[in-house]
């Protein structure tokens, strides 16, 4: 516990990561109070039962005379009171990852697992390899693994794996949040272009990466992904040692002898068997370079085998909901073209010789745009069949750079594809069941709640 502070006020607290840190900050013996405009379980309860009090809606009386820190959360913009009186009271504030850097990282074997895709499920197997082995890691993950149960544990250890996403940090600090983690090791999955509402430019997001490359020490290492023009790119002047993991002969950690079946993928690295329960290229990258990792800090081999042959996947990714008269509903939150072609490539290995249906919610602030209209059609076309929703929060884009869901539907009935335009999950509904029958796959693309359509389906179906 730092004895320069007493009491930390956190406004935006019910965050997923804004309510593990203030959890863990309670833990440390710290007085922790916290504000945010929805207080519901199951983040309420948590916070709750760690004796954290909270206040639900953002004012100025809010803000506790004995606070001496401020964590405000990336969602908080300026107007809002409670932020105005942080300002105007010139009180101390920290965004969420200084306050990781300050609290949590500093003097720690950081793990940074970064890259447009993949970086939650490369995170959490990286998290299981090293408990599995007894490094007992502290960690920060954007979902949960089944095999931890949550997805942050700020306890205390030598190691944390930390998600490190290229999003904004603050309202005040436009760089991405991953400068902030003090990385010893990084992983570069792959690099595209995403975040449109913060990003102009695939070349602005190189930039980033090329910051958080920067302030890797010599003696830590940058795994990159081999395959990628953009990842060897950005690490180009890199002085940590840097190694490229890839299915390219040319790559210095070579991925072969790769082969798929309905449970599962094999391949061989560092002449060493390995199996991972999901299927598709993208899963089997992500695997070699989280035993890469591992590796780099001791783990052997065998125990990375047997420990990736136990995960069992993280929530929401490729994630089975339930069946109903023979049809297995499916959840996933991809929402990138190239994450959403993986995904449905990934479940035809799994499903061979079943009719797939892809039903996707253009919700992330990249897909309501129109920065995607050409390639989001190419994605879902590995479907049989495919619904399209309207775009989310369709009033806060402009036409004219808003993304057309009925010319995407439009141009996968032309390459010849079955494909729907409905506006709302009552209409999906009605428009898919009379089309599906025994043995369909359905997967359902967002990273929302897509109004609650799993359920629906499962019980109308």
């Amino acid at each position: 516990m730092n004895p320069a502070f007493r009491h930390v006020h956190f406004i935006g607290i019910c965050g997923t990561a804004m309510g593990a840190v203030a959890a863990a900050m309670r833990n440390q013996g710290y007085t922790v109070t916290g504000s945010d405009a929805g207080i519901y379980p199951p983040m309420s309860t948590f916070l709750e039962s760690k004796g954290i009090t909270l206040s639900e809606g953002y004012r100025a009386e809010n803000l506790p005379e004995t606070a001496d820190l401020i964590v405000v959360g990336n969602a908080i913009s300026r107007g809002n009171p409670e932020l105005e009186a942080v300002l105007n009271r010139k009180l101390y504030y920290l965004s969420l990852p200084e306050t990781l850097k300050q609290f949590f990282l500093r003097g720690k074997h950081n793990l940074v697992v970064t890259g447009t895709h993949g970086k939650t499920t490369t995170t959490a197997l990286l998290t299981w390899i090293m408990q599995s082995a007894g490094l007992n890691p502290a960690y920060m993950i954007g979902g949960i693994a089944k095999n931890l149960g949550q997805g942050a544990s700020l306890h205390e250890s030598k190691y944390v794996t930390i998600e490190g996403d290229e999003y904004d940090t603050a309202f005040f600090d436009k760089r991405s949040k991953f400068v902030h983690y003090l990385p010893e090791l990084v992983i570069v999955n792959n690099i595209e272009f995403d975040h449109a509402d913060i990003f102009d430019s695939l070349d602005a997001i190189k930039i980033s990466f090329r910051r958080l490359l920067n302030i890797v020490p010599e003696v830590g290492m940058v795994l990159i992904n081999g395959d990628d023009p953009n990842c060897i790119d950005v690490a180009e002047n890199c002085r940590a040692q840097l190694l490229e993991v890839g299915f390219s002969p040319n790559a210095a950690r070579h991925i072969r002898d790769v082969s798929y079946d309905a449970h599962g993928s094999e391949f061989t690295l560092l002449d060493t068997r390995f199996r991972v329960p999901m299927v598709g290229e993208f899963n089997v990258r992500n695997a070699a370079m989280a035993i890469s990792a591992a590796h780099f800090y001791g783990v052997s081999l065998e125990a990375a085998a047997r420990a990736v042959a136990e995960f069992g996947g993280v929530k929401r990714r490729q994630e089975v909901r339930g069946t109903v008269r023979g049809m297995t509903i499916i959840d996933d939150f991809g929402h990138h073209p190239t994450a959403i072609a993986a995904t449905l490539r990934g479940l035809r290995h799994q499903y061979p010789g079943q009719r797939l249906w892809a039903l996707f919610e253009p919700r992330s602030n990249t897909t309501r745009r129109a920065v995607f209209q050409q390639s989001l059609p190419e994605a879902l076309q590995e479907a049989d069949g495919v619904i399209l929703a309207q775009v989310a929060r369709i009033d806060q884009i402009d036409p004219a750079n808003r993304l057309d869901p009925e010319r995407v539907v439009a141009d996968i009935v032309t390459a010849g594809r079955e494909a729907y335009y409905e506006p709302d999950v009552d209409a999906i509904v009605t428009r898919l069941k009379p089309l599906v029958r025994e043995g369909d796959v359905i997967v359902i693309l967002s990273n929302g709640g897509f109004g609650g359509i799993h359920e629906r389906l499962l019980k109308e179906l």
